[in-house]
């Protein structure tokens, strides 16, 4: 080993997280592996995961620091080579996603995060409590000794969890996991390599010029998108402002209408999904009622069309949501962003991570 890789390998590596449960992390990634080549960007708040399909679809995963028992971000940039739109220090290389979930499942526990207040076993240490842990683990006696640092991260307990310890030393360093359910069991170590970040697609939405905005329990989205007839391959979002003076509904649910022509109501829904396929076309209607669309914006006429095959890509993330923002500007960018319910065990505020997805609109609409 060169002495400048010896200095690089006892430095503090650029990113550096541990969560004694990787189950909610997993959930958040499993929400955007629609692509296997992802773009992880790191600050010190936290990281995004974003994945591109079709120079159309963009789809990203905010994972705050919060979430992590362990989270510590060091810049190898100098304050000049910092982003110069935002100033923002970060640093971003790409990965194979379904490498990294596959990885994260190696024991089979990475399903949806428990629900038990108790969770069993130790989380992992904050970093203050982590005194000279990394130094102790590369020391003296090899293997023995890092086994004796794993140790300390992972106790037996009631649930069934898997601990990983995830990190990354710098461009040209693979993603390095050290991942085991508990002190006594068997420990993996896995290496991810990691590319230079492509740029992406360049989706800004516009709050300025938003002319939808709704917010709704993810159930109500997640069913009509589910009910799709797999032949649907055109989806038609049609938003009307609410009549004057017409208060909000106080009950109903929202209707399905199968027709095999043009559809013939004459009604106009504040919110209508309209799909189109070979053997038909299917609407769903949204009522006037509180307990369906909890916000509702919407100050003129809004009609435009999606592939029924970008927008069908977040059902994932929507079952695992709690709620959807919906959102579409004036040039029919659509933004779609999912709450991600954080575990019990992190239900303290500002915990709770979302999956953002952002599709542009078909040709013929705009």
């Amino acid at each position: 080993m060169s002495d400048s890789d010896n200095d690089h390998a006892h430095a503090q590596p650029v990113l550096r997280a541990s969560v004694h449960d990787i189950s909610y992390l997993t959930t958040l990634l499993r929400g955007v592996s629609f692509a296997n080549r992802a773009t992880i960007t790191a600050t010190g708040s936290g990281f995004t995961v974003t994945v591109e399909e079709a120079r159309t679809l963009l789809a990203t995963a905010y994972i705050f620091a919060d979430i992590f028992d362990e989270y510590a971000y060091h810049s190898e940039a100098a304050p000049s080579q910092q982003s110069q739109d935002d100033g923002v220090d970060n640093m971003a290389f790409e990965i194979p996603l379904n490498t990294l979930i596959e990885c994260l499942n190696i024991f089979g526990t990475a399903g949806a995060h428990p629900s038990s207040t108790t969770l069993g076993g130790k989380r992992w240490k904050k970093q203050e409590e982590d005194k000279g842990s990394d130094e102790e683990e590369g020391e003296g006696e090899g293997a023995n000794n890092k086994r004796r640092g794993i140790a300390q991260y992972f106790g037996a307990g009631p649930e069934k969890s898997t601990g990983m310890r995830l990190t990354y030393e710098g461009a040209g360093f693979p993603l390095t996991l050290l991942i085991a359910e508990d002190a006594d069991g068997p420990t993996t170590a896995c290496e991810i390599v990691t590319y230079d970040p492509e740029p992406h697609l360049d989706l800004q939405f516009k709050p300025d010029e938003m002319i939808l905005k709704i917010i709704l329990k993810s159930s109500w989205l997640r069913d009509a998108l589910s009910e799709l007839d797999p032949s649907c391959d055109k989806l038609t979002f049609i938003g009307n402002p609410p009549p004057d003076g017409v208060p909000p509904a106080t009950s109903g649910r929202p209707s399905r209408n199968a027709e095999v022509s043009r559809g013939t109501s004459t009604s106009k829904p504040m919110l209508r999904i309209h799909a189109d396929g070979a053997f038909g076309s299917t609407e769903m209607d949204y009522p006037n009622d509180r307990d369906v669309l909890e916000t509702f914006e919407c100050e003129q006429n809004v009609c435009f069309s999606y592939r029924t095959s970008h927008i069908t890509r977040a059902i994932r993330a929507l079952q695992n949501s709690t709620k959807t923002s919906l959102r579409i500007d004036s040039e029919g960018l659509m933004s779609m962003q999912f709450l991600m319910p954080s575990p019990s065990f992190k239900s303290r505020a500002g915990a709770d991570a979302f999956i953002e997805f952002r599709c542009l609109p078909l040709e013929e609409a705009l």
